[in-house]
């Protein structure tokens, strides 16, 4: 059994501390700019001062009097145990699965708001790189029918990969989600909830983005990532970018969804996640349908994503010795199911499968030979909601040939403060 945070959550910290620190002060200044209890009416400052809340899940958050300008933090830690027995071997881990920092608001205007994001835990870090940056954008909402998003967020593909981690029914993402999603990029976005004014019936997201994934310091090929996506919500809005129904409410919901992509010349190996290749750059296509049903405490989570690519491998001579990089190509799906037994307490169920395309990298083949199945069931508590659960799950995982099966279980523990 191992505990263990990053070894660059520490230098990574000292950002955390430093806000802290700088809220403080914020809250002081205020403290002390009040006027007296026992001052006037009639002495009252011209411009109210900013008010400060703090709630469960939602963090702390000043706010000017006329709304021009807010400021909120709020932090988030996932503690998990995983066992896994696989054959004749017995494995335990025990870790700080994640440690976030979130800060956000408005500035000038309600309508220009802002986002960072910053993830801290052992596994938030991405290849190659040791920026903790997860989300950093801007957001202009004035429009209802062209709300703009600047800087690097997850890219508006499927469903599964953009409900945010923390609103999760089991403690972590389908395999086919993982292996074959967009995750997040650098770029712009069109988009709105609400087109043309149908009662929020429709909706759509176009991304224009670099298509080599966050955090890419380095220089590479030129080529975008466009994205469209387009969602159809025949009984109204609701909170389709959560999984479960914890509202509960007596009227069904549902929300349907489909989306296209094109990667132009990525040099990562899964398109904008994954290795570097070092032969080339590659053409990824990528579709997906998903589909969100919520009524009385029961949810239905569905999903399906495919992925080509151009060529099925790179290859790059030098010096006479050539050097051969495979692309991955696969498609998969999942269906996913909840119910609520009270307003704390729910049971889940899932299936996942994954598949692989053709002459695929052998790594996604053996993947999808011992890993592509994967059959789970959970249970959870709610105790503030998504924002303090306790969440437990066992999945039977196997995969399309002959083998020994893993059994694995996880108890995990996700609080936002």
């Amino acid at each position: 059994m191992s505990s263990h945070v990053s070894p660059r959550t520490s230098r990574a910290f000292t950002l955390f501390v430093a806000l802290w620190l700088g809220f403080g002060a914020v809250a002081g200044a205020q403290e002390a700019a009040a006027p007296p209890a026992s001052a006037p009416a009639s002495q009252a400052p011209a411009n109210p001062p900013p008010t400060v809340t703090a709630e469960p899940g939602k963090g702390i958050v000043v706010k000017t009097a006329d709304g021009k300008y807010s400021f909120g933090v709020r932090a988030r830690i996932q503690l998990r145990e995983t066992y896994v027995h696989f054959g004749d071997s017995d494995t335990s881990e025990i870790n700080v699965r994640t440690l976030r920092l979130s800060v956000a608001g408005n500035i000038l205007s309600p309508d220009i708001r802002y986002t960072i994001q910053l993830a801290f835990g052992g596994n938030d870090f991405d290849t190659g790189s040791s920026s903790p940056i997860f989300d950093a954008y801007v957001d202009y909402t004035r429009f209802r029918d062209l709300n703009i998003r600047v800087g690097q967020f997850f890219v508006p593909f499927d469903r599964a990969r953009t409900i945010r981690e923390f609103a999760l029914q089991f403690a972590d993402r389908q395999i086919a989600v993982r292996e074959l999603n967009l995750d997040r990029d650098v770029g712009v976005m069109l988009s709105s909830t609400n087109l043309f004014g149908l009662n929020e019936l429709l909706g759509y997201n176009f991304f224009l983005g670099g298509g080599d994934g966050r955090n890419r310091f380095a220089a590479y090929a030129a080529g975008p990532l466009t994205s469209l996506r387009l969602t159809l919500r025949p009984f109204g809005t609701f909170d389709e970018d959560q999984e479960g129904d914890l509202s509960r409410a007596d009227k069904p919901r549902l929300a349907l969804g489909v989306a296209g992509a094109y990667n132009y010349r990525t040099s990562r190996s899964q398109s904008t996640i994954g290795t570097a290749f070092t032969a080339g750059t590659v053409n990824y296509t990528h579709l997906a349908a998903d589909l969100v049903f919520k009524y009385r405490g029961f949810s239905l989570l569905a999903e399906g994503l495919w992925r080509k690519a151009s060529q099925d491998v790179l290859e790059k001579e030098t010096n006479g010795t050539v050097t051969r990089e495979p692309t991955r190509s696969g498609h998969g799906y999942f269906v996913q199911a909840g119910y609520l037994l009270n307003s704390q307490l729910e049971v889940t169920a899932r299936w996942d499968k994954l598949f692989s395309r053709g002459a695929t990298d052998p790594q996604l083949v053996q993947l999808v030979q011992t890993q592509g199945k994967q059959l789970g069931s959970g249970l959870n508590l709610y105790l503030n909601g998504h924002a303090f659960k306790v969440q437990a799950d066992y999945f039977y995982i196997f995969g399309s040939t002959d083998g020994d099966p893993r059994h694995q279980a996880r108890l995990q523990l996700d609080a936002t403060f």
